[in-house]
């Protein structure tokens, strides 16, 4: 056995209790306590800008996720919780056109929510699968070790308990939710606040690259923020009732305007004016 190999598992093991630590420190306090931007005016303003800007976004939460949406497409939006993690593990660093497909192939291949063919197949086979989506070769191997992890744990392929509830509200608390997540190598705070918040229906703002950017020009993070920390501040400073609007908003406005993403452009961009007159 390598070296390299005889120390992965310790190496995984400091990297889980790293993100737990992380997880643990900042849920009611934030890397930036002397940070006291975005104020809940700042973010409803913006909200109201992209709003208008982008009015065929839908930015207000559906009733109830469908179980046949495709959860790559949907950032996770989808009643299946281990459905849910999966699109969002194939999402990461694509485009929504490739993790859609590579999803699809998913389900063809080895049937939608089998994820015991998932966990037998070789390898091989689901790289083969999700190819499309890029970066296949550590997706799938993810995708088999948070599968495995996950029927160690629970003896199913299941983390419906997540978001069970009864009359007297939902069963299982936000952090405990985030803490169960982001226990599984492959699952970071931004994937397990996509499943909180699309899946599993609770206010959590994941910071993707495009939130992440549109933070830092519009001055609502320390320029020494790098994403992991952002999302830690930005989850206590935004409304909760913002939080899934603002978040579907600032991504489909990262992705579609030239000017935020420093491409040459003619075209006017509402939150570099606001940025202008904030004096940001």
């Amino acid at each position: 056995m390598s070296l390299k190999r005889s120390l992965s598992p310790v190496l995984e093991t400091a990297h889980a209790s790293k993100k737990l630590k992380l997880l643990s420190d900042y849920s009611t306090i934030s890397p930036f306590p002397d940070f006291a931007r975005p104020t809940a005016e700042e973010a409803l303003e913006v909200h109201s800008i992209l709003s208008k800007h982008h009015p065929d976004t839908k930015s207000s939460r559906p009733t109830k996720p469908r179980d046949s949406d495709n959860s790559a497409r949907t950032c996770g939006q989808t009643f299946n919780v281990v459905d849910s993690l999966i699109g969002t593990i194939l999402s990461q660093n694509t485009s929504g056109k490739n993790s859609t497909r590579a999803k699809a192939s998913l389900d063809r291949v080895f049937g939608r929510h089998n994820f015991a063919a998932i966990v037998d197949a070789p390898l091989d086979a689901v790289i083969d699968a999700i190819r499309s989506g890029g970066l296949a070769n550590k997706k799938a191997a993810t995708i088999q070790s948070l599968l495995r992890s996950i029927h160690e744990k629970h003896g199913s392929y299941s983390l419906q308990h997540l978001s069970a509830s009864d009359a007297a509200g939902p069963s299982v608390t936000d952090d405990e939710i985030m803490r169960e997540l982001c226990s599984y190598k492959g699952v970071g705070p931004k994937t397990a606040s996509c499943v909180l918040l699309f899946c599993i229906g609770r206010d959590s703002f994941a910071v993707d690259t495009h939130v992440f950017r549109l933070s830092k020009s519009l001055g609502w993070v320390p320029p020494s923020a790098d994403r992991v920390l952002a999302q830690a501040h930005l989850d206590l400073r935004i409304p909760p009732e913002l939080k899934y609007g603002l978040h579907i908003l600032m991504v489909r406005h990262g992705r579609t305007c030239k000017p935020c993403s420093g491409k040459t452009s003619t075209e006017e961009c509402p939150l570099k004016a606001y940025i202008k007159t904030r004096k940001v």
